[in-house]
């Protein structure tokens, strides 16, 4: 496991972690009272753009005085971060003793993983095809009285590359319903741009998906399809536990199917012509947690 713990004697520091780690995707662990100022504190879990995660220590309901517990690598299992967790409150002597946390533990590129120079293990490939063969690929792109800048590109017809038009990093995500290898990509385009190449919006583009409540659904549809071929639940059955009802003229009740379909990607929303591969993570939790009784840390990707 390669985890980075972050005991420390120095004391931690009192201020608050930039506004950007803030919106980054959270979840809480555990609650403890510290038994020195009996100030109530707690652990999160915080997702960072390139898919690794801090365990932090904070003051309850703050986000102040935050203390580094771990940094796990993207590759590691989300249930390291609770195991993490369990060991810290059971440390009567070391918890809270971690170092303070920085603004440098929320850079984008900092745990960056450089594209390897020869002999070690092989970068990601760095071309990308959809279900309909377009092909996703960075390029250096020319910008209006500016210059060359970064972006995702997306070829217009299937198997061309030759010709191509920008798509943001979103639009590649929904393309290929997976966040790796594209974000792995992305991250080491980013670590090795610069100089006469503009990054700013493709890091922007990275930084808006990485902070945003609305995620893939492709596991929580698998999930449901999973639970419907074995068997267990119905479409109506689910939809009804998350509380989606609709009545006949006879006053029937039944789940509201279409509902359901359209927020795990199998119908399209009104007015469009393919399915949305993206869902409000409540929504997400909503229906893992009410209608297959499951965690919603199982449907996330």
């Amino acid at each position: 496991m390669s985890t980075t713990t972050a005991a420390s004697p120095h004391p931690p520091c009192t201020s608050a972690p930039p506004a950007s780690a803030q919106t980054q995707r959270t979840r809480s662990l555990g609650r403890y009272s510290a038994p020195d100022t009996e100030q109530e504190r707690e652990l999160l879990r915080v997702r960072r753009p390139d898919g690794s995660t801090l365990v932090i220590d904070y003051q309850l309901g703050t986000l102040s005085d935050g203390r580094l517990v771990a940094h796990l690598s993207p590759d590691e299992p989300a249930e390291n971060a609770r195991i993490i967790c369990e060991l810290y409150l059971a440390d009567d002597e070391r918890r809270g003793r971690c170092r303070a946390v920085t603004r440098e533990d929320f850079d984008l590129t900092r745990h960056a993983t450089p594209p390897p120079s020869g002999g070690g293990a092989p970068a990601p490939a760095d071309a990308l095809e959809d279900a309909d063969g377009h092909v996703y690929r960075i390029r250096e792109l020319p910008a209006f009285e500016t210059m060359p800048e970064l972006r995702w590109t997306r070829s217009r017809d299937p198997g061309d590359e030759l010709d191509f038009e920008p798509v943001t990093f979103r639009d590649v995500i929904a393309a290929v319903e997976a966040y790796e290898p594209a974000t792995t990509i992305t991250t080491q385009a980013l670590a090795r741009g610069g100089g006469n190449l503009s990054t700013r919006r493709l890091r922007e583009e990275y930084e808006r998906l990485a902070a945003s409540p609305i995620v893939l659904n492709r596991a929580l549809r698998e999930a449901v399809q999973r639970e419907i071929s074995h068997g267990e639940l119905s479409m109506s059955e689910i939809a009804l536990r998350c509380g989606r009802i609709k009545r006949d003229r006879r006053g029937n009740e039944a789940g509201e199917t279409s509902w359901l379909a359209r927020r795990i990607g199998l119908m399209p929303e009104g007015g469009q012509e393919k399915p949305c591969p993206w869902v409000h993570t409540d929504v997400l939790a909503l229906i893992a947690r009410n209608g297959l009784d499951i965690c919603p840390r199982e449907v996330e990707l």
